[in-house]
C-alpha cells in the first residue's frame, strides 16, 4: 500500500494499474459484510464512540484490511506492503515477510515515533521479524546500531545496502535516471556483478532506492533474471515523484516533505533545469519548515506559499513567515502567500510563462495531490 494522490485505487494496486472493478467492489462488501455482522461490538462504536460495546477500527486498519481481501480476491501470489507510519504499531505489521526494507530514517512524525533518531529507528524496527532477512538503506550511525542491535535479537540477517552493493554512474537527464548497480558478491543472493539499469523518474536518490528495491527482490527471489528486473524498473511509475506534469512552463510535481528529501529534490531540479527557477510550497504543521525553508530559499527566485490541500493540518501563514522572515531590500518580495491553491496554481503558471522560468512544486504529498488535480 501507499498514499494515493488522483486517485483512491492508488493505495491498493495490482503492479502499474488497477484490480479489475470486480475486485475492489468484491473486497468492498466483505469488508462491509465483516463489520457489520462479524464484528458487531467494532461496528456499534465505529457509529457512536460514546458506546462501552466495543474498539471501532481504524481507518486505516479497514484500509488495510481491504487491501488484503484485494489481494486475495485478486489471487496475488507477491504483495509490497508498506508501513503508514513506524511499524512496530503500524496495522500492516501482522504480516511475516519474505524480506523486509527500511529507507533512511529521519525526524518525521515524532509526535508518535519519538523525537531522536534511534527512538524513530526503534519503532522502524518492528518490522523486522525473527529469520527473515532485512534489507537496509544508509542510516545515520544511531540507527544503524539500533538495526543490528534488533536484527541480532531476532536472528534476523541483516544486508546493509552500503555493505553489498553501490549506485554508480549515476546520469540524470529529464526523463529519468540510468545508473550502474554494483553487487560485491558478499552473499549468495548478490553474485559478484554490475546491473546498468534505468528509471523513467529523474533523481540520485530515485537510483538509491531502485537499488535498494533490486537488493531485497534478489533477497526475495535468488533465481529471478536480469532482464526481469530491468523490465519492472522501466516500467515504473510513482505519482508526485519528480513527475513532470506540463511543458510550458516545465512544471515538475515532488512529494518531498522533509529537509533530507527536499533537499534531494531540489538538487535535482536545480541539475535539469538551473538555478533560480520558481518554487509553489506547503507543507503540514508538524513538518521542520525552517529547516527546508533554509535549504529552499537560495536556489529560487520566486517563491509562493499556499495551501496543502484540505487533508492535512496546516499553517501557511506561518510558512510564509519563516520563508520570508529576514528578507529585505531587493529579495523583499520573493516570497508571496496565496491561500486559495487554484490561485496559486495559476499564479505560478502564468509567472513561469512570462519570465520563461520552470516551476517546481514540492513539501507535501497533499499538495502534490491538490495541484495535480487543478492542471
Amino acid at each position: 500500500m501507499s498514499p494515493h494522490v488522483s486517485d483512491f485505487r492508488e493505495r491498493v494496486s495490482l503492479g502499474n494499474s488497477f484490480f479489475d472493478e470486480e475486485v475492489y467492489c468484491n473486497a468492498g462488501n466483505e469488508l462491509r459484510d465483516l463489520v457489520e455482522n462479524k464484528l458487531p461490538a467494532a461496528n456499534i462504536a465505529l457509529f457512536d464512540p460514546s458506546t462501552e460495546e466495543g474498539e471501532a477500527p481504524t481507518y486505516f486498519e479497514l484500509l488495510t484490511l481491504f487491501y488484503f481481501l484485494c489481494t486475495r480476491a485478486g489471487g496475488c501470489d507477491v504483495m509490497v506492503v508498506e508501513t503508514g507510519m513506524g511499524g512496530r504499531l503500524d496495522c500492516t505489521n501482522i504480516i511475516t515477510p519474505l524480506v523486509s526494507v527500511i529507507t533512511l530514517i529521519e525526524l518525521e512524525h515524532t509526535a508518535w515515533l519519538g523525537n531522536t533518531i534511534s527512538a524513530i529507528a526503534g519503532e522502524k524496527a518492528g518490522i523486522i521479524k525473527p529469520g527473515k532477512p532485512v534489507v537496509l538503506a544508509r542510516q545515520k550511525a544511531e540507527a544503524l546500531e539500533v538495526f543490528q542491535r534488533r536484527a541480532m535479537e531476532r536472528n534476523s540477517p541483516l544486508f546493509y545496502f552500503p555493505d553489498i552493493a553501490s549506485v554508480e554512474n549515476i546520469r540524470l537527464h529529464q526523463g529519468g535516471t540510468d545508473f550502474s548497480l554494483v553487487f560485491y558478491g558478499r552473499d549468495a543472493a548478490y553474485k559478484s556483478q554490475t546491473l546498468e539499469l534505468s528509471i523513467p523518474i529523474p533523481g540520485i536518490v530515485q537510483a538509491e532506492n531502485a537499488g535498494i528495491a533490486v537488493a531485497a527482490i534478489k533477497k526475495a527471489f535468488p533465481d529471478i533474471g536480469d532482464d526481469v528486473i530491468r523490465q519492472g524498473l522501466k516500467q515504473l511509475k510513482v505519482p508526485a515523484r519528480f513527475e513532470k506534469i506540463a511543458e510550458d512552463p516545465p512544471f515538475v510535481l515532488d512529494g518531498a516533505h522533509t529537509p533530507e528529501s527536499v533537499s534531494l529534490c531540489a538538487d535535482t531540479f536545480c541539475s535539469l533545469y538551473g538555478e533560480g527557477g520558481i518554487l509553489l510550497f506547503s507543507c503540514a504543521a508538524d513538518k521542520n519548515v525552517v529547516a527546508m525553508a533554509e535549504l529552499l530559499l537560495p536556489r529560487f527566485s520566486k517563491i509562493i506559499i499556499t495551501m496543502p490541500g484540505t487533508v492535512r493540518s496546516s499553517n501557511p501563514k506561518e510558512i510564509f513567515q519563516v520563508f520570508s522572515a529576514g528578507l529585505s531590500g531587493s529579495e523583499a518580495g520573493k516570497v508571496t502567500f496565496v491561500q486559495d491553491t487554484a490561485d496559486a496554481v495559476r499564479q505560478t503558471l502564468d509567472l513561469g510563462r512570462e519570465k520563461g522560468l520552470p516551476v517546481l512544486c514540492t513539501g507535501s504529498f497533499y499538495l502534490a495531490a491538490e495541484v495535480r488535480g487543478l492542471c
